[in-house]
C-alpha cells in the first residue's frame, strides 16, 4: 500500500500543479550573441563588489562595532 501512495498522491495534485507552478522555457539552441570577455570582467567584478564590498566594510571596521558609547 505505501508504494502506491506516492502515486496516487502525484495523481491528485497534478492539476493543482499545473495551474500554480508554470513550466519552465527551456530553449536548447545555442545563444544569438556570445558574451565578450569584457562582459564576463563586468559580470564578476560587479558580483564581487555587491557581495564581498559589504561584508570588507564590516571586517575593516570591526574594533568600532566592538566598542560601547
Amino acid at each position: 500500500m505505501s508504494a502506491l501512495k506516492p502515486l496516487l498522491l502525484r495523481g491528485l495534485t497534478a492539476p493543482a500543479r499545473r495551474v500554480l507552478v508554470p513550466r519552465a522555457q527551456i530553449n536548447s539552441k545555442p545563444p544569438r550573441e556570445q558574451l565578450g570577455t569584457m562582459d564576463y570582467i563586468i559580470g564578476l567584478t560587479s558580483c564581487f563588489v555587491c557581495f564581498l564590498g559589504p561584508a570588507g566594510w564590516v571586517m575593516a571596521h570591526m574594533e568600532n562595532y566592538k566598542k560601547r558609547e
